[in-house]
């Protein structure tokens, strides 16, 4: 019965509005199963190429010292390339490998399982390990660099290029290579699995703490701990704002009161993580499925699932480098510092699974296999 609900709805899909029998235009974003696998095997490709140039002598070796103000908290920084860069090509070289048998949908059994291990380690490490806080700040300060761009950075700085730097470009287009690698990993699995390569499922039935029910439960205590994730950072930026040096020294918080704007920027930073947990709410609540009164404009209209799925997936996905980051950078003195933002591990696991849980309750029946 799944078969021929599953072909139905295929064909359906593929009929043109109007009755036509034309194929139906896909968008891009729909083709991801197809594309990331190209865009994940030319990012190795590509990323390996540049390593050994940087292992030959090349200039611009990404994780060089370099003065602190152009340093950036990546766990291979400080490194040599003769010793890093020979490592990292022949890494993407395996990748490549790799990518090219998950492309074919080859391996069974102990060699899919393989496959599958190589490709998530190598998601996280790409996604998680490498990168810094940067990828959390770039996703909270990217509506002011686009204005920064055209009027220059207030205070002492110099231009845009004193926040989009080498080192920080590096980084992301790592964290870019990692979400490719997670996204051609995702696609093989469920395709060796006999899987709907949209949505998952597959022809038994479904696990059931992914009902909708079991899902807000469980959901609802994700979204308790992200909350609670917050709270940390939020108090000691605040605080710092007021005077109050709560886990630094009276130095480094007289340094920040002489520095133009660094309160400003830690105290807006501070309420905007405060106002993101109150959002996060919404993931088990009913103003999350339909527009409440305060959104004048929408209200009592259905919130439309992608709506509240991506930036929440976006923000989880950039806090947990910067959480990796700051374990190996605690120091007890200034616990103030980066001790919080240790949280940001905790806080973007939360989240995701407050995402995902909210997806798993609002999921309806597949476009692509008709289950649901």
């Amino acid at each position: 019965m799944a078969d021929t609900t599953a072909v139905r709805k295929r064909a359906e899909r593929d009929v043109a509005p109007g009755g036509s029998t034309a194929p139906r235009r896909v968008r891009w974003w729909a083709r991801w199963p197809e594309w990331s696998a190209y865009a994940a095997i030319t990012w190795s490709v590509v990323y390996g190429a540049a390593q050994l140039y940087w292992a030959l002598g090349g200039a611009g070796y990404p994780f060089a010292k370099v003065r602190d103000e152009r340093s950036t908290g990546s766990i291979l920084e400080p490194s040599r390339a003769e010793v890093v860069a020979p490592v990292f090509a022949l890494f993407c070289a395996a990748a490549v490998v790799a990518g090219v048998l998950m492309l074919r949908n080859r391996g069974s059994g102990r060699q899919r399982k393989a496959l599958l291990a190589f490709g998530w380690v190598t998601a996280g490490v790409l996604m998680f390990v490498i990168p810094d806080y940067f990828m959390i700040g770039l996703v909270a300060f990217s509506p002011l660099i686009v204005v920064f761009s055209f009027t220059g950075i207030p205070g002492p700085q110099g231009g845009i290029e004193d926040i989009l730097f080498w080192h920080r470009d590096n980084l992301v287009l790592v964290f870019i290579g990692g979400l490719m690698w997670a996204l051609m990993t995702l696609a093989y699995q469920r395709r060796t699995a006999d899987q709907c390569l949209n949505c998952g499922r597959g022809e038994g039935a479904a696990a059931s703490w992914t009902s909708p029910d079991r899902a807000r439960r469980w959901g609802r205590w994700a979204v308790y701990a992200a909350v609670i994730s917050t709270l940390p950072y939020d108090i000691t930026r605040i605080a710092w704002y007021f005077g109050y040096p709560l886990g630094i020294t009276d130095a480094f918080l007289k340094d920040m009161q002489d520095t133009e704007g660094m309160l400003e920027i830690g105290l807006a930073l501070g309420i905007l993580s405060t106002l993101g947990s109150l959002l996060t709410h919404g993931l088990v609540s009913k103003w999350g499925e339909v527009w409440p009164r305060w959104v004048w404009f929408k209200a009592g209209r259905p919130v439309n699932p992608k709506t509240a799925i991506i930036p929440a997936t976006v923000v989880a996905l950039a806090l947990i480098p910067g959480g990796v980051m700051s374990i190996a950078r605690l120091e007890a003195e200034m616990w103030g510092a980066n001790g919080p933002m240790i949280f940001w591990l905790s806080w973007g696991v939360a989240l995701g699974a407050a995402t995902y849980a909210y997806y798993l309750r609002r999921r309806g029946e597949c476009g692509d296999c008709g289950r649901g």
